[in-house]
């Protein structure tokens, strides 16, 4: 069996079980009531920055046993659309299995996917995801996907793979994308950029998102899987992105002038109202006590 072993366990989370399911309990709710989702999109920076973020989104969303995840490509290795389709990847939780029929049905629909590990062996952007999803869930299988592309071709195309094979599975699929917003600037300015980001996600426009990031010159890392992501949302009945937070690392380092900036939301099929800005109400205050 092809086992991918953690890259980042013990950097950007708590390498040993024990500890990791401490900390996780601290980030996740288990007994919120969950919301039906088409697809979230979640940060990946180290647990003590963003986990609280991932674990409100993560604690708020049935999540379903089969579940594809996006991220994109920090290492430059592998291929420009890189798929994980056969064998496992373990974390310090156990190990979760690839669903091989759902890689397989995204291969053959896509032509510009393809099957390879390089561009997934350093990245950590998926794997920072399993442990939430792990706590949460008893068992579930997952396709990684690696996106290192800028062509909207390419990822128009995948998008539809995605449709495709969702559409043709029995069983709910989850999509998230992984992504962090605005890097080392100051907050205030990054709150600001993000914010014509953010509204492009809350209306589910992968174009509207790809175009937002390249006229503002957003440094949003996961701009390219979460345009795939959306479009896949939008053409599987997503018509509304739930903001659940917008924070950033100077709420825990106390250094505001250059941040990282964290987004969760929840794309969602149902009506209602929407809160797209980002207010107090959304920005956790990390220097508060139970930090």
């Amino acid at each position: 069996m092809r086992l991918r072993a953690p890259a980042v366990a013990g950097y950007f989370y708590p390498g040993a079980e024990g500890e990791l399911r401490k900390m996780l309990a601290q980030l996740v709710h288990p007994d919120t009531p969950r919301i039906p989702a088409i697809g979230v999109v979640c940060p990946h920076a180290g647990y003590i920055y963003s986990g609280r973020t991932a674990g409100r989104v993560y604690s708020r969303v049935h999540i379903p046993r089969r579940v594809l995840i996006f991220g994109p490509n920090h290492t430059g290795m592998g291929a420009p659309l890189s798929c994980w389709a056969h064998g496992a990847w373990r974390t310090p939780l156990g190990v979760v299995p690839i669903d091989e029929d759902l890689a397989r049905r995204l291969l053959d629909a896509c032509p510009y996917l393809e099957d390879d590990t390089q561009a997934h062996l350093r990245e950590h952007a998926i794997e920072v995801q399993l442990p939430f999803l792990q706590y949460l869930v008893r068992e579930f299988s997952f396709v990684p996907i690696v996106v290192g592309t800028t062509d909207m071709t390419a990822l128009t195309a995948l998008a539809q793979a995605v449709v495709t094979a969702v559409r043709d599975t029995s069983e709910p699929v989850l999509l998230v994308a992984s992504t962090d917003m605005s890097h080392y600037i100051p907050a205030k300015d990054a709150a600001d950029i993000d914010q014509h980001a953010i509204r492009a996600i809350a209306a589910v426009d992968g174009p509207a998102l790809y175009q937002a990031v390249h006229t503002y010159k957003i440094s949003m890392c996961g701009y390219l899987p979460t345009t795939v992501v959306l479009m896949a949302a939008r053409a599987l009945g997503a018509v509304q992105g739930e903001l659940v937070e917008y924070t950033h690392s100077g709420v825990v380092t106390g250094d505001d002038h250059s941040v990282v900036a964290y987004l969760g939301m929840i794309l969602r099929g149902a009506h209602g109202s929407l809160d797209t800005e980002v207010s107090a109400s959304h920005v956790h205050d990390g220097r508060s006590a139970d930090r």
